[in-house]
């Protein structure tokens, strides 16, 4: 295995189906330190690469470098267009942990996702102005802003056009035209439930 992620930062009572009523009572307190001490001990045994983690915000991972032996080398979060995750962006570089960006074009057509990329109109000028897919202008923005992502697709031409991103460039105004999109999480997954769980931070 490449890279072993932890992914949301909770855990459960005990094991059930879909999520009921009352939910809440069977959340419980996560212990951080005790997961990653564990995902640290499978690195060190080879059996995985790398150990990362996933919808971590910048003071869950204030958290777990106070006491991390081996500091998480990828953060995975949703990351596109109509959220630049710009602060947790910089608080990464800063600390070497690179950025794998899911949702990039906001999930469009699941139960977590949203419209709100593929159907955005700036997006949607840019677009034609390079001859190019919405898209492939997420894609080649998100590569533009030095974060890897995590694409996908069952369809063979489009992930063809995925690839088809690296020889061409966004402009100055392109990107000023994207940063002046209204921000907004597209992707709560299951924590909607969660008080907070996102610490207040954009």
């Amino acid at each position: 295995m490449s890279v072993k992620p932890g992914n949301w930062e909770i855990s459960y009572a005990r094991k059930f189906g879909p999520l009921p009523e009352h939910v809440k009572e069977l959340i419980t307190t996560f212990d951080l330190k005790g997961v990653w001490t564990a995902m640290e001990k499978c690195q060190k045994l080879g059996l995985t690469k790398s150990i990362g983690v996933s919808n971590f915000t910048r003071k869950k991972l204030d958290d777990l470098l106070s006491f991390a032996k081996i500091p998480p080398s990828v953060n995975q979060v949703e990351m596109n267009p109509v959220w630049h995750q710009k602060k947790l962006k910089e608080y990464c570089e800063a600390k070497g942990i690179i950025i794998t960006a899911f949702s990039p074009l906001g999930a469009k057509g699941t139960l977590w996702g949203s419209n709100e990329v593929m159907d955005s109109e700036i997006l949607k000028e840019i677009a034609e102005q390079h001859g190019k897919t919405i898209a492939q202008v997420c894609l080649r923005w998100l590569l533009e802003q030095g974060v890897t992502m995590a694409v996908k697709s069952y369809n063979k031409e489009r992930m063809n056009q995925n690839l088809e991103i690296f020889d061409w460039s966004l402009t100055k105004d392109d990107h000023e035209k994207i940063d002046k999109i209204k921000q907004i999480r597209v992707n709560n997954g299951p924590v909607v439930f969660i008080p907070n769980f996102w610490d207040g931070e954009t």
